[in-house]
Protein backbone atom coordinates (compact mmCIF):
# COMPACT_ATOMS: atom_id res chain seq x y z
CA UNK A 1 0.00 0.00 0.00
CA UNK A 2 1.11 3.66 -0.23
CA UNK A 3 2.57 5.16 2.67
CA UNK A 4 4.16 8.15 4.18
CA UNK A 5 8.28 8.28 4.68
CA UNK A 6 8.14 11.04 6.78
CA UNK A 7 5.65 12.93 9.09
CA UNK A 8 5.03 15.83 6.58
CA UNK A 9 5.88 14.07 3.24
CA UNK A 10 3.40 15.78 0.59
CA UNK A 11 3.09 12.12 -1.43
CA UNK A 12 3.38 8.35 -0.76
CA UNK A 13 6.03 5.97 -1.61
CA UNK A 14 4.38 3.63 -4.12
CA UNK A 15 6.74 0.28 -4.77
CA UNK A 16 7.37 -2.32 -7.38
CA UNK A 17 5.74 -6.02 -7.06
CA UNK A 18 8.33 -7.35 -9.31
CA UNK A 19 11.79 -7.59 -10.85
CA UNK A 20 12.78 -6.23 -13.64
CA UNK A 21 15.92 -5.00 -15.28
CA UNK A 22 15.52 -1.90 -16.53
CA UNK A 23 18.97 -1.56 -19.73
CA UNK A 24 19.93 1.87 -20.11
CA UNK A 25 17.13 3.62 -22.40
CA UNK A 26 14.63 1.27 -21.80
CA UNK A 27 11.28 2.42 -20.66
CA UNK A 28 8.81 -0.33 -18.99
CA UNK A 29 5.35 0.19 -17.25
CA UNK A 30 5.65 -1.68 -13.58
CA UNK A 31 2.97 -2.80 -11.81
CA UNK A 32 2.70 -1.84 -8.24
CA UNK A 33 0.00 -4.06 -6.84
CA UNK A 34 -3.26 -2.00 -5.67
CA UNK A 35 -5.96 0.00 -6.94
CA UNK A 36 -7.51 2.69 -5.51
CA UNK A 37 -10.53 4.92 -5.25
CA UNK A 38 -9.98 8.35 -5.62
CA UNK A 39 -12.57 10.67 -4.89
CA UNK A 40 -14.63 12.80 -7.59
CA UNK A 41 -12.79 16.58 -8.05
CA UNK A 42 -9.44 14.84 -7.00
CA UNK A 43 -6.64 13.36 -9.18
CA UNK A 44 -3.82 11.18 -8.11
CA UNK A 45 -0.28 12.29 -9.69
CA UNK A 46 2.59 9.80 -10.13
CA UNK A 47 6.15 12.01 -9.41
CA UNK A 48 9.29 10.31 -9.66
CA UNK A 49 11.46 9.60 -6.92
CA UNK A 50 14.79 12.60 -6.63
CA UNK A 51 16.92 10.04 -5.57
CA UNK A 52 16.42 7.30 -7.90
CA UNK A 53 16.29 10.00 -11.03
CA UNK A 54 19.15 11.56 -8.80
CA UNK A 55 21.50 8.91 -8.37
CA UNK A 56 20.55 6.44 -11.19
CA UNK A 57 18.87 8.40 -14.13
CA UNK A 58 15.80 6.16 -13.34
CA UNK A 59 12.68 8.46 -13.78
CA UNK A 60 8.89 8.70 -14.78
CA UNK A 61 8.55 8.61 -18.48
CA UNK A 62 5.51 11.31 -18.44
CA UNK A 63 5.98 12.79 -15.13
CA UNK A 64 3.76 13.49 -13.86
CA UNK A 65 1.53 10.49 -14.83
CA UNK A 66 -2.23 11.13 -13.89
CA UNK A 67 -4.64 8.85 -12.31
CA UNK A 68 -8.10 10.28 -12.70
CA UNK A 69 -10.86 9.85 -10.33
CA UNK A 70 -12.67 7.00 -12.35
CA UNK A 71 -9.96 4.28 -12.96
CA UNK A 72 -10.56 1.35 -11.18
CA UNK A 73 -7.53 -0.91 -12.25
CA UNK A 74 -3.89 -1.55 -11.12
CA UNK A 75 -1.69 1.16 -10.35
CA UNK A 76 1.33 1.07 -12.74
CA UNK A 77 4.20 3.00 -13.52
CA UNK A 78 5.85 4.42 -16.57
CA UNK A 79 9.45 4.47 -15.70
CA UNK A 80 13.04 4.86 -18.12
CA UNK A 81 16.38 4.38 -17.11
CA UNK A 82 18.19 7.37 -18.64
CA UNK A 83 21.42 6.31 -17.67
CA UNK A 84 23.29 5.61 -21.07
CA UNK A 85 25.55 2.64 -19.10
CA UNK A 86 24.17 1.06 -16.29
CA UNK A 87 20.88 -1.77 -16.06
CA UNK A 88 19.29 -0.73 -12.96
CA UNK A 89 16.89 -4.11 -11.34
CA UNK A 90 13.54 -2.99 -9.55
CA UNK A 91 13.15 -5.58 -6.69
CA UNK A 92 9.52 -6.06 -4.94
CA UNK A 93 8.69 -3.67 -2.42
CA UNK A 94 11.13 -1.27 -4.38
CA UNK A 95 10.16 2.69 -4.08
CA UNK A 96 9.63 3.21 -7.64
CA UNK A 97 7.70 6.67 -7.76
CA UNK A 98 5.50 8.84 -4.98
CA UNK A 99 1.58 9.33 -5.83
CA UNK A 100 0.33 12.82 -4.87
CA UNK A 101 -3.73 13.19 -4.27
CA UNK A 102 -4.56 16.72 -5.23
CA UNK A 103 -7.47 18.71 -5.93
CA UNK A 104 -8.43 19.21 -9.49
CA UNK A 105 -11.64 21.70 -9.88
CA UNK A 106 -13.77 20.82 -12.96
CA UNK A 107 -13.97 24.10 -14.81
CA UNK A 108 -14.78 25.14 -18.63
CA UNK A 109 -13.10 26.69 -21.40
CA UNK A 110 -14.65 29.89 -23.23
CA UNK A 111 -13.16 31.54 -26.28
CA UNK A 112 -12.41 35.40 -26.07
CA UNK A 113 -11.04 38.03 -28.61
CA UNK A 114 -8.27 38.72 -26.08
CA UNK A 115 -6.70 38.65 -22.90
CA UNK A 116 -5.99 40.69 -19.97
CA UNK A 117 -2.32 41.90 -19.65
CA UNK A 118 0.29 40.37 -16.65
CA UNK A 119 3.52 41.16 -16.22
CA UNK A 120 5.05 38.11 -18.17
CA UNK A 121 2.55 38.58 -21.04
CA UNK A 122 3.60 36.35 -23.95
CA UNK A 123 6.84 35.52 -22.48
CA UNK A 124 7.42 31.48 -22.61
CA UNK A 125 10.44 29.12 -21.67
CA UNK A 126 13.11 30.98 -20.48
CA UNK A 127 11.36 34.30 -19.96
CA UNK A 128 12.46 34.61 -16.28
CA UNK A 129 16.67 34.40 -17.56
CA UNK A 130 18.76 32.22 -15.44
CA UNK A 131 19.48 33.27 -11.48
CA UNK A 132 22.55 35.30 -10.73
CA UNK A 133 22.04 34.95 -7.04
CA UNK A 134 25.67 35.82 -4.81
CA UNK A 135 26.14 32.76 -2.83
CA UNK A 136 27.77 34.75 -0.02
Amino acid sequence: MPRYAYEGDAATDICSTVTYTLKPFERALIPCGFSLAIPAGYGGFVLPRSGLASKHGVTVLNAPGLIDSNYRGEICVSLINLDPNNAFTINPGDRIAQLAIMQTPRISYSPVDYLEDSVRGTGGFGSSGIATHSTR
